[in-house]
């Protein structure tokens, strides 16, 4: 999925945290002992606005009660694609821009140093719409706003900036979704993926049992690869669903359990045991810092961003391969 190094890796897994806890089937403030459940919602609807605006699209999320986790493709062609007039447009619906921004989009004349000084703004702004940290930026303030005004009151939201790793190769992006999509399960909050509110398995198995095409706002799946493949996440949808449904049993149940890779086409493609399969999407988290991916992958990512030493480089050869 990644060929061609030294390009950096488009996919990536990011966890920001809040400050709430999770008592029973509701979120309750760890002070004041107040249900904030509806949060959840902001933060998901929030989230998948974002997405429509930047050049980032959502591979994986889950909201939970204290923590947001989410896979993330960074798509750095499309917003080199949009015009001007694009940038600018998406730009100003969350920001105001400056007065040579909104003078532009009026079609006002402009003289040449003012076009020169919008130029460089506009490149700026095409930045930024393909920039992870500015969309996390965007959401937590928006998220932390929202919840400031209803608790009337001012201060910090968020525990504190979130964390990311890149996603080096197929079999990472994969595992780390069904990670991602299981997490209310592991915490016990859901007994399988189809009741898991507030999670992307949850709108994806909702599509599939309606008939329906896959959301919009996710990235999709667009089948195995072929010519003319159309951009999207190189397997089928129902496979996934199928294996991540499986997957939530196992854990959700406590025992040891197997998963056939004669059953499972994903697991075959991606030449992984259960036993490799159930460790990832059970403690992804756990193995990995900053990238993750087989162990070639990793040097690669190792020598690129000049690191002397990852974590995870063991586990990257145990879980993931070493090619």
């Amino acid at each position: 999925m990644f060929d061609g190094y030294p390009v950096l890796p488009l996919c990536f897994t990011v966890c920001s945290s809040v400050i709430f806890v999770w008592c029973g089937d509701r979120v309750i403030d760890a002070y004041s002992g107040q249900n904030y459940e509806h949060r959840r919602a902001w933060v998901e609807e929030r989230l998948l606005y974002l997405s429509s605006v930047f050049a980032i699209d959502i591979c994986a999320y889950a909201v939970m009660s204290n923590h947001v986790h989410l896979v993330l493709h960074v798509a750095v062609d499309k917003a080199l694609g949009w015009s001007d007039k694009q940038v600018l447009s998406l730009w100003h619906t969350l920001y105001k821009g400056t007065l040579l921004t909104q003078n532009f989009m009026r079609d006002d004349v402009l003289s040449k140093g003012e076009l020169i000084t919008l130029h460089e703004t506009i490149a700026e702004y095409r930045k930024r719409l393909h920039d992870i940290s500015w969309l996390m930026r965007n959401l937590n303030e928006h998220i932390a706003r929202q919840a400031n005004k209803e608790d009337n009151c001012t201060g910090r939201f968020w525990e504190g900036r979130f964390k990311s790793q890149a996603l080096l190769d197929e079999s990472a992006v994969l595992a780390c979704m069904a990670y991602v999509d299981l997490n209310p399960i592991r915490a016990k909050i859901a007994d399988k993926p189809e009741t898991s509110h507030h999670t992307s398995i949850q709108q994806r198995i909702q599509g599939i049992q309606q008939q329906k095409e896959q959301p919009f706002y996710l990235f999709p799946f667009v089948g195995n690869p072929r010519q003319d493949m159309p951009k999207g996440i190189a397997f089928s949808l129902k496979d996934y669903c199928e294996l991540v449904g499986t997957t939530g049993r196992i854990i959700r149940e406590e025992k040891a359990g197997h998963i056939d890779d004669s059953q499972s086409p994903i697991l075959k493609r991606l030449g992984l045991s259960d036993e490799q399969w159930l460790t990832l999407a059970s403690a992804f988290e756990k193995h990995f810092c900053y990238a993750a991916g087989a162990e070639k992958m990793m040097n690669n990512f190792k020598v690129h961003t000049h690191h002397q030493r990852i974590r995870g480089m063991g586990k990257a050869r145990t879980l993931l391969g070493g090619v």
